[in-house]
């Protein structure tokens, strides 16, 4: 039986493209294969999949007889192949590796290769329904003590993945900036909010959950066949209103300071190309209470975190006038994350809400336990009383505008190749009207 953290033939380190920027390709090698949804200059979207520097238009293949799915891969988008089970998909994945590593196919498959930097990406599937979890502990503890030094996790945290109901409309692709927001705020010491654009814009460093096949409303997922209900993974930077948060979140969660923008990577790194990374989910630390038995299973506790390394940069308006590179503020592996994403689709559905294909899931923001690790600004500024310095000697407490962020993962494993997620990117705009 074909588990979700089985490899094969695709995987092999010693497999090779003919494409060349695909040899040595931090991202993009053949090992990896994402899929997203491309256009060439003046062309209508198709989907694609990122091989070294180039997309292969996968619907020219499907004309061209080269590859089977013909009514999947012929969407604008990918949510009826999200659909698909994963045999399925694996399927259609070594078909794709077989294309792109037989040196006897290159002149047939040439011809569908476009150069990505002359292409657009888009989003890469129509996003029925967005929901955000909580699920980085550290980042839960040093946001919480900000506000409660003595108890920063709720009695819940332990027992439930929290999360919340974002906005699916703002949703956006690497590279669109974002335009800074407006609405109410309350300094502690005023009588009364004030309106306008917000003081404290501030990034979170997440991971993107896509939904597969999906469930029928009141028919909750179990945990042991979560991951057949994941189609892929890609980056996720889900931007806050931190003076706008702390003024509205009570008591029903965020609202206006969550749903202005999230910005996402466009390409999918499917379920199936990490396979070689899962690994075992931390063990929770002494005296916490073990899962509830609906979210508790042996295979996910073994293989149900991923070896990801997650990273944030910074480059404000000053620092690319003068060609300086980008400015790391963190980095930390994924497995600070206190549930797992089959726990977050299993919690999700436990209740009969029906997932469907294409939906996307947030972690929350991950971070590490030190501040290197930090995955926010509220963090790393501590809440704003300790901002960072720039190299131009600029000094940050939340973004301004002209800053430009830029969030990255690479996925490592002894014996296999690397493989990466690229660039999750947008640019802040000042505030309009």
């Amino acid at each position: 039986m074909t588990r979700w953290w089985t490899t094969d033939e695709t995987h092999d380190p010693a497999r090779t493209s003919w494409v060349e920027s695909a040899q040595g390709h931090g991202d993009f090698p053949i090992q990896n294969l994402p899929y997203g949804v491309f256009s060439p200059a003046g062309a209508e979207q198709r989907i694609g999949v990122a091989i070294g520097d180039m997309i292969l238009d996968l619907a020219a293949c499907v004309k061209a007889g080269l590859i089977a799915q013909d009514a999947v891969l012929s969407h604008p988008t990918l949510n009826a192949l999200m659909a698909l089970s994963g045999e399925t998909r694996r399927s259609l994945r070594r078909a794709i590796s077989a294309l792109l590593s037989d040196p006897a196919m290159q002149a047939t498959v040439k011809p569908h290769l476009h150069v990505a930097r002359e292409c657009a990406l888009h989003l890469p599937a129509q996003i029925g329904d967005y929901s955000d979890f909580y699920v980085g502990i550290h980042h839960a503890n040093n946001i919480g003590r900000q506000f409660r030094p003595d108890n920063p996790l709720l009695p819940n945290y332990k027992y439930v993945p929290i999360g919340y109901h974002g906005r699916a409309s703002s949703i956006r692709p690497s590279g669109e900036a974002l335009v800074r927001p407006c609405g109410q705020r309350k300094a502690p010491d005023a009588d009364m909010p004030v309106y306008g654009p917000t003081a404290r814009l501030d990034y979170e460093l997440e991971l993107g959950v896509w939904v597969g096949p999906g469930n029928d409303l009141g028919s909750p997922i179990g945990i042991h066949d979560a991951a057949d209900h994941i189609a892929g993974f890609c980056l996720l930077n889900d931007w806050s209103a931190r003076d706008f948060q702390a003024w509205e979140y009570q008591p029903l969660g965020p609202f206006l300071a969550k749903n202005f923008h999230s910005t996402i990577s466009p390409w999918v790194v499917t379920a199936e190309a990490m396979a070689p990374f899962r690994i075992a989910q931390p063990a929770r630390p002494d005296g916490d209470p073990a899962p509830l038995p609906y979210l508790a299973d042996a295979d996910d506790q073994a293989h149900g975190a991923l070896g990801l390394t997650l990273a944030v940069y910074l480059t404000s308006a000053t620092m690319r006038a003068e060609g300086m590179a980008p400015m790391r503020l963190s980095h930390g592996p994924a497995s600070n994350m206190y549930w797992t994403v089959q726990q977050i689709v299993t919690h999700h559905a436990s209740n009969g809400c029906n997932l469907m294909p294409g939906d996307l899931l947030g972690t929350g923001t991950i971070s590490a336990p030190l501040r290197e690790g930090f995955g926010s600004l509220m963090e790393l500024s501590a809440g704003g009383k300790e901002p960072l310095t720039l190299p131009t000697g600029e000094t940050r407490a939340f973004l301004a505008d002209g800053d430009e962020m830029t969030l990255r993962a690479v996925a490592r494993a002894d014996g296999f190749v690397s493989i990466g997620f690229g660039d999750c990117r947008a640019q802040v705009l000042p505030a309009r009207g």
